[in-house]
């Protein structure tokens, strides 16, 4: 089973998008998935802080700034 991370930040309006995208999607496929803040790490932040949000599939790097739902569903579909 796949698992989705979502890389954001509080007040990040696209973070709120991609999170509305993210949740929809993992609940119709019933994938888990949870959201983690950047500012929890200096390692995160520096490295995604430019790319957020960020959505990591299986922890690797899938979509960053908008989540296109028909991809994310194509991806989980694996």
């Amino acid at each position: 089973m796949h698992h989705i991370t979502l890389l954001g930040k509080p007040g990040c309006h696209l973070c709120e998008d991609a999170r509305e995208v993210i949740a929809r999607v993992a609940g119709d496929l019933g994938v888990p998935w949870e959201e983690v803040s950047i500012e929890t790490s200096a390692e995160l932040r520096e490295k995604y802080w430019e790319m957020i949000p960020v959505t990591l599939i299986d922890g690797v790097q899938h979509d960053f700034w908008r989540v296109d739902e028909g991809r994310l569903r194509a991806a989980l579909s694996d």
